[in-house]
């Protein structure tokens, strides 16, 4: 009888050759872009999860007059409460790759399981499908994730649906057009002929294959979602109960620190964001030429 471990160390052998795992570990230590995005990637995980250690004060404390430069005490100042702005900035980190994880999680998800459907389908579940996704696609995605997070309420997992709701169409389309390339070839007619279901198809042939397509894409959506919470928070939709470089931004501007010149409240989450952005898109872009070479010389 085969153990529970060993099977599931079978499952995880499989996977990692099936993405190449220890290929694109090889071609990792060649590739500058991939080195210098999963460097930035992993520094931020490491800074969020370690968060009240590299604090120096607890975020929402009032640990010194309003409004001071940076000194010894505050290496970033002090907001016009008297909070620490690096306490601040280091726990926005948490909010920024939460929502980034999740939100791009959540728009994979769906955008997997329509197109699936919907290629696998045909007929008149694919008509209904790919009419939803062209409804989706036309909306203006920033205006109406604005609705929805003014409507639903400034919290971050209303954020969070509001990404998901609104950015799946592009990924349904995508892996709509992957099903259809797959759906009448030879191994899916020899997997029917044996009485496979269209569920075990689906799931043992053709997600499998999917992954290589969706895990770029997927890592992408992380930008997107954080620079749409980083933007909702600026126009005072970000939850007001977690710290996030968006929402430092947001009470700078309200609070005189663009009349103050007080560059150390504006600059450092500015820069956060950006280099956040870097990071998931340069491993993004590396993800995309390892799974697609040809890719590879037109970056």
């Amino acid at each position: 009888m085969t153990k529970p471990h060993s099977t599931q160390r079978g499952i995880a052998t499989r996977l990692a050759e099936k993405l190449g795992l220890r290929e694109f570990g090889i071609v990792l230590r060649y590739n500058k872009k991939a080195l210098a995005g999963l460097a930035i990637i992993v520094t931020l995980i490491v800074i969020a999860i370690a968060a009240p250690i590299l604090a120096p004060y607890n975020p929402f404390a009032i640990t010194g007059a309003p409004y001071e430069p940076p000194s010894r005490e505050h290496p970033l100042g002090t907001d016009d409460v008297g909070h620490d702005i690096l306490s601040q900035l280091i726990y926005g980190s948490r909010t920024s790759l939460l929502v980034g994880f999740l939100g791009a999680l959540g728009v994979t998800i769906v955008g997997v399981l329509i197109g699936l459907v919907a290629g696998f389908a045909g007929g008149w579940v694919d008509e209904v499908l790919m009419r939803l996704t062209d409804i989706v696609l036309v909306i203006p995605y920033i205006v109406f994730v604005i609705v929805l997070v003014a409507y639903l309420g400034p919290s971050i997992w209303n954020i969070i649906i509001s990404i998901t709701i609104l950015g799946w169409p592009t990924i349904a389309r995508m892996v709509r057009s992957y099903v259809l390339s797959l759906k009448n070839s030879l191994y899916i007619e020899a997997a029917r002929g044996f009485g496979a279901s269209s569920l075990h198809i689906m799931r043992r042939h053709v997600l499998p294959g999917l992954i290589p397509l969706v895990l770029p894409v997927y890592v992408l959506t992380i930008v997107d979602s954080i620079l749409t919470e980083a933007g909702l928070s600026f126009l005072g939709l970000g939850d007001p109960t977690r710290p996030s470089w968006g929402l430092l931004l947001y009470y700078a501007q309200i609070r005189g620190a663009f009349v103050r010149g007080m560059w150390w409240w504006i600059i450092p989450p500015g820069l956060m964001i950006t280099l956040t952005g870097l990071g998931f898109l340069l491993f993004g872009i590396s993800l995309e030429e390892y799974f697609n070479p040809r890719l590879r010389g037109t970056q």
